[in-house]
């Protein structure tokens, strides 16, 4: 059974200090084991790459019409969506990814797990202020300038209220944004939510000024094959019984999806840079004289 974790949300006047935002956030950790076995489709980082998601989604055999401003999918008999977070932020139409998936969610059709970039627009959005916002959050802020407050408010509850990770196909599957370690899977502590949402920093920072990250797949001896994304690879990355799909769509790669139990990749081509990368990932481009 599909439980979408949004339908107990109700609007507060204080969202940022408020008991409910709490309430929800522990409904949606209890619900993160499924009885759900699939087949899925987990598709990684989208950051409001909505043409790419679109025409991955039509690869993976789902059809998607636009009625009113609204998304109506037709999935392929059986099959359910899974996103692994990072929604949102870099891309050209993150209030539109956010529809997409939102509707996908409420309907039953896919399951959704947060990523680092999903949770601070939410904060950017509860507080109704750009001041001091940079770089990618402050493109989809700029995206939700012309957005009525009502869908302001229903996007940031839908992000606060998302599970950290979900465990289907009685345990077999993982699905969370930087990946988890066996221990956790299943876990609604704090620590497992901040795992899922942006992995373990070894404390050191590279040469390009980014935090170098615990490479914790390459310990991982689980029997749960885990589907995550957060550092963008040129192409999926299997480790152990892991696999990284974030193949950097925002910054010119591709948006991947992995078909499950079948363990294949699907991919499409970015349509542009969207964004630039601090450390480069992608193989330099071939140019003929």
């Amino acid at each position: 059974m599909l439980h979408p974790v949004t339908a107990t949300h109700r609007q507060t006047k204080n969202p940022g200090k408020s008991p409910r935002k709490k309430l929800d956030r522990r409904q949606a950790e209890e619900l993160a084991f499924s009885d759900a076995k699939g087949p899925f489709d987990i598709i990684g980082d989208v950051h409001g790459c909505l043409d790419e998601l679109l025409e991955l989604m039509a690869a993976l055999g789902y059809r998607v019409e636009r009625r009113a401003g609204k998304f109506v999918v037709t999935p392929p008999e059986g099959r359910r969506l899974a996103f692994a977070g990072d929604l949102v932020n870099r891309g050209p139409a993150t209030p539109d990814v956010l529809r997409l998936v939102m509707n996908m969610v409420r309907s039953g059709q896919a399951y959704c797990v947060p990523g680092n970039q999903d949770v601070k627009l939410a904060r950017a959005l509860r507080s109704r202020n750009a001041r001091g916002k940079v770089g990618g959050l402050l493109l989809s802020l700029e995206q939700f300038g012309d957005e009525p407050a009502e869908f302001r408010a229903e996007s940031a509850r839908f992000l606060d209220g998302l599970a950290s990770h979900y465990v289907l196909d009685d345990g077999n599957l993982v699905v969370a944004h930087a990946g988890l370690k066996e221990r956790l899977h299943g876990s609604g502590s704090a620590k497992a939510r901040k795992f899922a949402l942006s992995g373990q920093n070894t404390g050191k920072i590279d040469k390009f000024g980014l935090p170098v990250r615990y490479n914790w797949a390459a310990d991982y001896r689980g029997s749960a094959l885990v589907v995550y994304g957060h550092t963008p690879v040129a192409e999926p990355l299997w480790i152990n019984n892991t696999v990284n799909i974030d193949t950097g769509c925002v910054y010119g790669g591709h948006l991947t999806a992995l078909r499950y139990p079948e363990r294949e990749t699907v991919s499409v081509p970015a349509k542009a840079v969207y964004s630039a990368s601090r450390k480069r990932f992608l193989p330099a481009r071939v140019t003929s004289a």
